[in-house]
This record gives structure tokens, sequence and C-alpha cells, in this order.
């Protein structure tokens, strides 16, 4: 498991003047805390962390030198900035279930041949589990999909996991292989009798 070092934010301190001095701000909270705890954590160990984690992923966090096992809740990400505004952690109780996401993942999709779209038509899956039983991402290999074909989320391994009660509709797509439809270019034909229609009008005037 990963980990992530933290340390407690005094509020005197406004979240864009820490963004300014190189952090990213968040909050960690949990039933076992007494009060929620605002924290910051230095933006080059957000990233590096970020790159194999993500919202649903469960990490350690050294928060002033005590760990704690969280959940990452929330991911406030600044799209016109270009950057993470805030995380928000949830501590994990042990034997308690807790409510996350599992970010859907496609595998093999470089293989699709031309002409064929692969839809992602649901991103995230909502499910609780215990918090040894958490996924993070579920992975869809399109390597032998056909155009028409779909996925559902009871066709997923998460779904017949006993540990994992899955929130969303077993029905609901997750992924579905299309054909790109050309467009169409106007007839030349259609085009002039257009123009002719055209030039009688003015002719008419």
């Amino acid at each position: 498991m990963n980990t992530l070092k933290a340390e407690k934010r005094t509020m005197e301190v406004k979240a864009k003047r820490l963004r300014r001095e190189g952090y990213v701000v968040g909050n960690v909270f949990g039933k076992e805390l007494e009060n929620s705890i605002p924290v910051q954590m230095i933006k080059g160990d957000v990233s590096k962390l970020l790159k194999t984690n993500h919202k649903g992923s469960q990490i350690t966090l050294d928060l002033d030198g005590k760990n704690y096992d969280v959940l990452i809740k929330t991911i406030d990400f600044n799209p016109l900035a270009g950057r993470i505004d805030s995380i928000e952690f949830q501590v994990l109780v042990k034997g308690e279930k807790v409510h996350s996401v599992a970010e859907v993942i496609l595998e093999n999709n470089e293989n699709v041949p031309e002409g064929v779209v692969v839809q992602i038509e649901l991103s995230e899956i909502d499910y609780t589990a215990l918090p040894n039983a958490l996924v993070d991402h579920v992975t869809v290999d399109v390597s032998n999909m056909q155009v028409g074909d779909i996925v559902r989320i009871k066709d997923l391994p998460i779904a017949s996991n006993p540990d994992v009660v899955i929130k969303n509709d077993p029905e609901a797509m997750v992924v579905s292989m299309v054909a790109v439809r050309a467009t169409e270019e106007p007839e030349p034909a259609a085009e002039a009798e257009e123009g002719a229609e055209g030039e009688e009008a003015a002719a008419e005037e």
C-alpha cells in the first residue's frame, strides 16, 4: 500500500496561498475521529501518488508521524488551472463497510480495428465493501469485442464478488463497441438543383 505524507494545516493560511507555495490542501474525516482534520501535502508527493492511485484507492496517510488507513474519497481537480485543488480522505474502520467507487479501465483498446470506437458508458461503479475487499478499478478487455457488443455491470467479476455490494443497476452498460459512420457529403446533382432554383427565384424578382 502506498504512503502519502501530510501535515495538519492551520486555517490561518489561505488555501490559495498554500497552492502558490507548492501545496495541495485536503481534509481527513472518519467515524473514529472526533473532528475532521484539515491537512496540507507537498504537490510533488501528491502528483507522484496519483500516477498509480486515484479516487477509490486505499492508501496509508502519514499525518505528522501517525499512520492512518484511508480511502481517497474525492479529488477536486481544477481543469482551467491544470492542478489538484484538494483531496478528501476517509479513515477506514476495520469491520465496517464503506461506500466507494471502482474506476473502469480499458485493456487492449489499442488493438481495436479502424472505423470502430470503444465507448465507456459508465466510468465508475458504485459499491460498498469492507476495507479488506475494496477495489479501486475494474479492467475490461476489449480485444475480442466486435461492433454491437456490450459489456454490462453484471458481466464484470466485481459483480460476482460476494464481499462487494454493487449499487448500480446490474443491467447498466459499462462499455459498448460502435462503428464510426462517415459524414455524408451532398450529391453534386442536388447542389446543382439548389443553385438553379436560386437563379430562377432571382430572375422572378
